[in-house]
């Protein structure tokens, strides 16, 4: 790593949205070309760069800047380079060097406490004199804070954020209480503002750290699906994070709720802790919820006849339970719609859409993702959204407070008679509450979904806990139909969800099991699968083909896994362009997934001659798609997802992104692809269980393929052990 101090000559080119910057440094051994991004810069500061050269092919040496911190001009020189930079408006060279010939090292002071002087100079009235004070002075704000706040490891990118957000005021904030950052500065956690604590000084018993420590660790909970902590829980962790002893953690717990951030509420002899929104929201959940099941009221004999004639007009023959659940959808205005694969859901959403449209009503379809709204339109034949699309996203609805975050909402809801709702399993607690929000009084609600798969990665068990309820017509179908029973996938995931044992003996002409023992060798097996086997044997791209692991880290995690994979999967090649970023390689070609909701990111279709035919706003955590453009002097990724959506992304959020080679398991929910590929070997006991394994083999449409171990396998199928989310959405539903 070089560093180089010097001042900024010219901006050669500035991209004002990401900051991405050019431009020409003069040092102590001349001029430098310097890249990178920046989020306050004028020409004439001062910086110090830290970064390293590179030989780009077409503008030669340039030094691309890792981290850089602004400095504040020392001499004469320095003082005119700065004033005559540009940087304040109206004054140029020969003004500034008239300016520093007559107040010298008194330049800045003067300008400062009697700027009426500068009119003593020629060129400079009253007014212009009052307007160089007022520039400077906001100057000298910005790069007095970036430089106080350098001090304490704070990167130029986050400065620049806490400046924004508390103006002068943030010296007062970081001497006092820094903690305050994590709830006011996007980017901050607890972690980052407890690293400038320790640097500021505040102690380590700092009764703001010890109540900042607790609402991390229950943000942490919400995390990993909880809704609220047990006080023990909530107790232990919080001394695990912060490392001192907590002694009457209630009076902490009471000031969080005091300053509305938590709830404090005991049940059978259990007192738990909740966030206040994630309370709020599963007290409004259950509530509308209760407001939507209402009885329909409509003749049996009715119902029945005209049921009938939608059956014949349609040659849908429904067995007993299927009936049923279409019954019920009829006579009451909620009810959930569960089964596993091959069980008839689809059979059974289809008539009821059937008869729902002989009788004029209106119906909308949809479902958590991209991918899973497709498979439903493609077996209903009707249009089916994302459920984000469904309610018109605006804005970001998971800021808290935020009721503004979709344009479909109690003010504007949803104009449907029926509205059905495919894999419920993977809806979390706050897309159902807008959902909800979103539905007037007498609308029928249809929840469709599979009970046993995977909660939600979002916080909630919304589903089950629906189900356990007990407050709603519930219709489980169980029977696998004949055309279904003839897929050993389909036959092995109810095996697996039963508990019963699966035989592995390579009979069968979709479910297949490749025993090895070692994780190298188990790559080989999946990139000869990938690359010659499946593609032809499933009439499918390599792309089509899933790799699923259970695991992010270790031999078979989805790190490793995806760096090897893209190697020889998209291999690098003269004239394919790709860029490390942070560490990462991304490359024209490669699968990649989002892995957050970003609701401001903007995409567009276009045609083959560039031309927008639509557009819009927001990828979501499980989008899946294909780099189709890196440029390098926008610094920008293009990717291309479903319905030829195509996202421009700056290098500074490819965060967001990561290779999608293989996926998690709890990744792939809502998914259906050709052919998944799973490797096996000994893993996490509370991970490895038959909740995990049946929804990874339900992600088979065509060929299923698990390499490894057979005994880890057996013991998945007898590991009925899950993490069990801490919800009271099922006791606040019995309450109302």
């Amino acid at each position: 790593m070089e560093i180089v101090t010097g001042y900024v000559e010219h901006i050669v080119f500035r991209n004002n949205e990401n900051g991405y910057t050019v431009f020409n440094l003069e040092g102590t051994d001349g001029e430098v070309t310097c890249v990178g991004t920046f989020n306050f810069i004028n020409e004439g500061e001062l910086l110090e760069i830290e970064g390293e050269f590179v030989t780009h092919n077409v503008y030669g040496t340039q030094l691309k800047v890792s981290s850089y911190k602004v400095k504040e001009p020392e001499d004469l020189m320095s003082i005119e380079r700065y004033l005559g930079s540009g940087a304040i408006k109206g004054l140029g060279v020969a003004l500034a060097g008239r300016i520093v010939r007559k107040f010298k090292e008194d330049t800045f002071r003067i300008i400062e406490e009697e700027p009426e002087r500068l009119a003593e100079i020629k060129g400079i009235s009253e007014r212009k004199a009052r307007e160089i004070a007022i520039q400077v002075e906001e100057k000298k704000d910005m790069r007095k804070a970036m430089i106080y706040l350098q001090k304490y490891g704070i990167s130029t990118t986050l400065a620049v954020k806490i400046f924004k957000f508390y103006g002068t005021k943030l010296y007062q904030v970081l001497e006092e209480n820094p903690y305050q950052l994590a709830d006011n500065i996007e980017g901050v956690g607890f972690k980052t503002a407890d690293e400038i604590a320790t640097r500021v000084g505040i102690s380590a018993n700092s009764d703001f750290r010890i109540r900042s420590g607790l609402y991390y660790v229950l943000q942490q909970a919400t995390a990993e699906g909880h809704i609220y902590l047990p006080k023990e829980v909530l107790t232990r962790k919080a001394i695990q994070i912060l490392g001192i002893e907590i002694d009457s953690i209630e009076k902490y717990i009471m000031d969080l709720c005091i300053e509305h951030k938590t709830v404090m509420k005991e049940k059978n002899g259990e007192i738990r802790v909740y966030p206040a929104h994630y309370y709020y929201l599963e007290l409004n959940v259950a509530r509308m919820l209760n407001e939507l099941a209402i009885d329909c009221p409509m003749p049996e004999s009715m119902i029945e006849k005209r049921l009938k004639k939608v059956e014949e007009r349609e040659n849908l023959v429904l067995d007993t339970m299927q009936h049923q659940a279409v019954i019920e959808s009829i006579k009451h205005g909620l009810i959930v719609l569960t089964g596993g694969p091959g069980t008839g859901k689809t059979t059974t959403i289809n008539t009821m859409i059937q008869f729902f449209e002989s009788e004029g009503m209106q119906i909308l379809l949809a479902a958590p993702t991209g991918r899973a709204a497709k498979r439903m339109t493609e077996a209903t034949g009707y249009e089916a959204q994302t459920i984000h699309r469904l309610l018109e996203v605006s804005g970001n609805p998971e800021e808290e407070g935020n009721i503004n975050g979709f344009m479909r909402n109690r003010e504007n809801p949803l104009e449907a008679d029926v509205i059905i709702i495919d894999e419920m399993s993977m809806v979390d607690l706050p897309l159902m509450n807008a959902l909800l929000s979103a539905i007037v009084v007498g609308t029928r609600l249809v929840l469709v979904g599979d009970v046993n798969q995977l909660p939600s990665v979002g916080a909630g068990s919304v589903l089950k806990d629906i189900i356990l309820s007990e407050r709603f017509r519930v219709v489980t179908l169980t029977k696998i139909f004949r055309q279904a029973g003839e897929s050993d996938i389909v036959v092995n995931a109810h095996k697996i969800n039963a508990g019963q044992p699966v035989v592995l003996d390579n009979k069968s002409r979709d479910f297949f099991f490749l025993k090895r023992q070692d994780a190298d060798t188990i790559i080989r097996v999946i990139l000869t699968l990938i690359q010659k086997k499946l593609p032809k044997y499933v009439n499918a791209s390599q792309n089509d083909i899933q790799v699923m692991t259970p695991t992010r880290k270790g031999l078979l995690g989805v790190e490793r896994l995806n760096i090897i994979l893209q190697k020889y999967l998209n291999p690098s090649e003269p004239g394919k362009a790709e860029e490390e970023i942070n560490g990462r390689i991304f490359r024209v070609g490669d699968k990649v997934m989002q892995i957050k909701n970003n609701y401001q990111l903007e995409w567009e279709v276009r045609t083959k001659y560039g031309i927008a035919v639509d557009k819009g706003q927001g990828v979501f955590n499980g989008d899946m798609g294909i780099v189709t453009e890196i440029n390098t002097f926008n610094r920008t990724v293009e990717v291309e997802y479903d319905e030829h959506r195509r996202i421009n992304y700056p290098f500074e959020l490819t965060e967001e992104l990561e290779l999608a080679y293989a996926i998690t398991v709890h990744k792939s929910q809502g998914s259906e692809y050709p052919a998944v590929i799973i490797p096996l070997l000994q893993g996490p006991k509370l991970l490895y269980n038959r909740n995990l394994l049946y929804t990874a083999v339900t992600r088979a449409k065509k060929c299923l393929t698990i390499v490894g171990s057979e005994d880890v396998f057996q013991y998945m199928i007898q590991n009925k052990s899950e993490q069990n989310r801490y919800t009271s959405l099922a006791e606040h539903i019995q309450e109302f």
